[in-house]
């Protein structure tokens, strides 16, 4: 149909319109061959469909000829776009496309007008396939002809030389394009490279900075996969389904280790007890997730999985940072740790697109350190979001565990210093509560010091000091006491002395009698100093004297 090809008119508008295509295998580009966990290749189409009802166009895979599963669909009409299928295991493939125009039953034909148009479809890498263009390619040390040789995994070809050059450290080699040193593309945060350069990843130990704080992770404990089923959901039909996770965090070198089967085709024709990995539909990733029908569900004799898919098959970073490549950690999706400790967000992407999710798919497992989580743990989803995502792209999971606390430094313990008894004082060493953190530095041993006590003279001196100074602080106040009293005595005879005709009255005593108070005050015109005061009453002493004598006589 031109530049298309499209749907035939059927038999009748629920009928399964079918287009196969059989590729016998693929083969990795010279350049990358020898590497693991690459794209080996990958088939893209582009494709329109125009509905007046419910129409329905499947995407299947069938990989060796075991079973094909559905890896995309679309319902209703769809404006022209272009959907890419990764090819990540060299086999032999069968892609097929379906199209229904409506699953309801019809007396008539009614929906023939509706179809999908195809506008091409490209494989590339296939075995025995033709090339699309031609680029140079790596030349061999002896150039004896013009052979090209596969670079060794990790390299990429110099523009200057055609030679192969190693990547450098912690960084990886793009699948699609290996030329130039912008070919080795650096890992993200908390991650290292592959040997062979295909992938980063991280080896569970992490160095993170916090509030200019060193924090040190050793997440070793937790390399193997963990396991979340969560559910149960129920179908329209009333049929009970669990969501089942299944997650690598980091470690084996690289390796994924996270696997989810389908048994679904085997349990009907086989023995459950006979299967082996050859009857079966597998992937195996960072994340993933699969759907899983129990037995007493619908009858069947063991548990039906089925829908496996890949949500996670690179490793993007580790930070404390809720933001990495365009995926966001929203604050709302799980409750607030209760320490004070960031949590740590390890980011992973799947490059498998689908309808809703153009970029492909991504998965981040936050880490929360709590102390009274001991082992592995447990893992949880958002309660808003209990399939793990609410958008069907992004997928979160909060994994709770004391192995997720950082390691011990010297700064979470403190020292007590206990008193000096006998010559010895002892230092205990405690950690500081809440503990935050697991292993690394221990609890220093109890230390025990000599130390200087007081003498019982020293003691002793101490006392009679402060004795003295009491006392002298009581004769001052003594002597001053009575300098007042002198000086209201002299000031009396002085003014006898020079009351009319220079007599001096006669008085049975000029001192003042035991209890008598002194009414008269005595006002000085200048302060004087407390030598000054002992001076006047050694003079005044003298002066009364020579006045009591006079009167005598």
């Amino acid at each position: 149909a031109g530049d298309h090809i499209q749907s035939g008119s059927g038999g009748s508008d629920n009928d399964y319109l079918i287009l196969n295509l059989h590729i016998p295998g693929f083969k990795p580009p010279t350049a990358v061959t020898g590497a693991t966990g690459v794209e080996l290749g990958r088939v893209t189409f582009v494709f329109e469909s125009v509905c007046s009802t419910d129409c329905v166009l499947y995407f299947m895979v069938d990989m060796n000829r075991k079973s094909t599963s559905v890896v995309e669909s679309w319902t209703g009409s769809k404006e022209k776009q272009s959907y890419t299928y990764l090819v990540s295991k060299n086999a032999t493939y069968m892609f097929t496309w379906a199209f229904q125009r409506t699953n309801q039953m019809q007396d008539s034909r009614r929906y023939v007008k509706d179809l999908v148009k195809i506008y091409s479809i490209t494989a590339m890498n296939a075995v025995d396939g033709v090339a699309s263009t031609c680029r140079t390619c790596a030349l061999g040390l002896e150039q004896s002809g013009s052979s090209c040789v596969p670079c060794p995994a990790g390299h990429y070809i110099e523009k200057e030389t055609n030679q192969c050059k190693e990547c450098p450290a912690n960084t990886y080699l793009s699948v699609h394009q290996v030329y130039s040193r912008e070919a080795c593309i650096p890992c993200g945060p908390g991650s290292k490279s592959t040997k062979d350069h295909s992938a980063c990843y991280s080896d569970c130990l992490l160095s993170l900075s916090f509030n200019n704080y060193s924090l040190r992770y050793d997440y070793r404990n937790l390399s193997s996969v963990g396991s979340l089923m969560n559910g149960p959901s129920f179908t329209s039909r009333g049929t009970k389904y669990f969501h089942f996770f299944n997650i690598s965090l980091c470690g084996n070198e690289g390796e994924k280790t996270a696997v989810c089967t389908d048994n679904i085709t085997d349990v009907t024709v086989k023995d459950m007890e006979a299967e082996t990995e050859d009857f079966s539909n597998f992937v195996k990733t960072f994340v993933c997730q699969s759907t899983i029908i129990p037995s007493d569900s619908r009858g069947f004799r063991t548990a039906l999985s089925s829908q496996s898919i890949s949500l996670a098959d690179k490793f993007l970073g580790a930070t404390t940072q809720t933001r990495l490549q365009n995926i966001e950690v929203r604050d709302d999706f799980f409750p607030p740790s209760q320490g004070s400790l960031p949590d740590v967000h390890f980011f992973y992407q799947s490059s498998s697109t689908t309808s809703s999710c153009d970029t492909g798919r991504a998965s981040v497992i936050i880490m929360r350190c709590n102390p009274t989580k001991t082992g592995r743990g447990e893992i949880s989803v958002p309660r808003s979001c209990p399939a793990g995502t609410c958008d069907g792209c992004v997928f979160f999971f909060l994994w709770e565990s004391a192995e997720a606390c950082p390691l011990c430094t010297d700064q979470d313990y403190h020292e007590i210093e206990g008193a000096c008894k006998k010559g010895l004082q002892e230092t205990h060493y405690v950690w500081k509560e809440p503990k935050q953190c697991i292993n690394g530095v221990s609890l220093p041993e109890k230390r025990v010091m000599t130390c200087e006590t007081i003498d019982f003279w020293l003691k002793a001196g101490a006392g009679v000091g402060a004795f003295t100074a009491v006392l002298l602080v009581a004769l001052t106040c003594y002597f001053w006491k009575k300098n007042q009293k002198l000086e209201y005595k002299y000031s009396k005879l002085v003014m006898t002395a020079n009351s009319k005709e220079c007599e001096l009255p006669a008085a049975d005593s000029c001192a003042i009698m035991e209890g008598e108070d002194n009414e008269d005050e005595v006002v000085f015109a200048n302060k004087k100093t407390l030598l000054e005061k002992l001076k006047s009453l050694a003079t005044k002493e003298t002066g009364l004297h020579e006045l009591q004598r006079n009167r005598n006589i």
